[in-house]
């Protein structure tokens, strides 16, 4: 007969942190950001003082479910920079991510907290927009949108279409296709007016604002 084995402190500690992590972004997701830290620890089975053990603030923990999001849409660009169609690389791009984005009522809402003052969530940010910039380049140099597009602008409008949606997500959760249909027919103007503002080379979302 084969003996059981038990699961050593540091696989308890594996298995702790991705309940919580699940239990966290199910709770963020449907609620938004203030959800109490007792109900999330309550959804994962375990006890409140376990989740400060592995995050050491809620915004700590903000952080580390924005890089899962993050990393997420990573991996979406990484997969279609290659793509033989650009026009529809870009395309996908932008309906994988606003529908990641319409499904999770907290991403928004983190943008501009001091979660995002975390080193590793503002390189993931910054690779997001290159990661955005390579696919649109493609679609610049094939034509198929207008030449003052910028990857940055493709990142800002994931947000933005989310939250023009998000009055009516809750009686339509596909509502936000209609709006990426609107930006998307923008974004292939051909002959259109210049645009009236350049946006920086790299995006500060600093809640502080200008100084």
């Amino acid at each position: 007969m084969t003996e059981a084995v038990t699961p050593g402190p540091r696989a308890d500690m594996v298995r702790n942190r991705r309940l919580l992590l699940e239990a966290a972004t199910a709770a963020f997701a449907e609620h938004g950001v203030d959800v109490p830290i007792g109900e999330i620890a309550q959804r994962a089975g375990l006890a409140k003082g376990t989740v400060f053990r592995h995050f050491a603030s809620k915004e700590d923990l903000l952080a580390a479910i924005t890089l899962r999001m993050l990393d997420q849409l990573l991996d979406t660009a990484d997969r279609l920079v290659t793509a033989d169609d650009a026009d529809a690389a870009l395309e996908e791009f932008m309906a994988d991510g606003v529908e990641v984005l319409a499904a999770d009522r907290a991403f928004c809402e983190v943008i501009g907290r001091p979660s995002l003052q975390h080193v590793e969530v503002r390189d993931a940010i910054d690779r997001l927009c290159d990661a955005a910039e390579a696919l649109t380049a493609r679609a610049r140099e094939s034509g198929a949108v207008r030449a003052d597009v910028t990857g940055t602008d493709i990142v800002l409008l994931l947000g933005g279409i989310q939250q023009t949606a998000a009055p009516v997500l809750g009686a339509d959760p596909q509502a936000w296709r209609r709006f990426l249909q609107l930006a998307l027919d923008g974004l292939r103007v051909v002959g259109g007016r210049e645009l009236p503002h350049p946006l920086p080379g790299r995006l500060d979302l600093d809640p502080a604002g200008p100084a």
